[in-house]
């Protein structure tokens, strides 16, 4: 069992959490919905592989929102007609960010998000791909495990 990185660490936990924070104030301020966020988040988890935060942001989507047929679908989400031109907007940029180095078919990709979106909210969309990245890594370096709902 590897250290949990935010116990072992506090205070940089602390500002990784205040840096969220700041993160969603922003993406609120500039028009993004929750289920806008929440599908960046769950998409970026899906492409890193982190359980813990997958199973946290699927829960949190659901809240927002988001349909039970879209979570089911995400992963192939180009391949459906299921989500608005701005939550395509947003998975766009999930992907980008999430996908890197970037290639010319993630560039072609975000200057359409950005089109969609303008500058101000894509940069806070590119934000929320950024900040789940960073919460990804720290839950699977630490080995956050999920915890076993279905007796709860």
């Amino acid at each position: 069992m590897r250290p949990y990185l935010d116990k072992t660490a506090p205070e940089v936990w602390k500002a990784a959490q205040a840096f969220s924070t700041t993160v969603a104030a922003e993406a609120a301020a500039r028009g993004i919905t929750a289920p806008e966020g929440e599908l960046i988040k769950v998409r970026a988890s899906q492409l890193n592989g982190c359980a813990f935060c997958l199973d946290l942001h699927t829960r949190q989507a659901r809240s927002a929102g988001v349909t039970e047929q879209q979570l089911d679908m995400l992963p192939i989400w180009r391949d459906t007609e299921l989500f608005s031109e701005r939550e395509i907007a947003m998975l766009l940029i999930a992907e980008a960010t999430t996908l890197t180095p970037l290639d010319d078919h993630a560039i072609a990709d975000l200057e359409d998000a950005r089109a969609v979106l303008g500058d101000e909210t894509f940069a806070a969309a590119e934000w929320i791909a950024v900040a789940i990245n960073t919460f990804n890594r720290v839950s699977i370096m630490s080995a956050h495990p999920v915890r076993d709902r279905r007796s709860a």
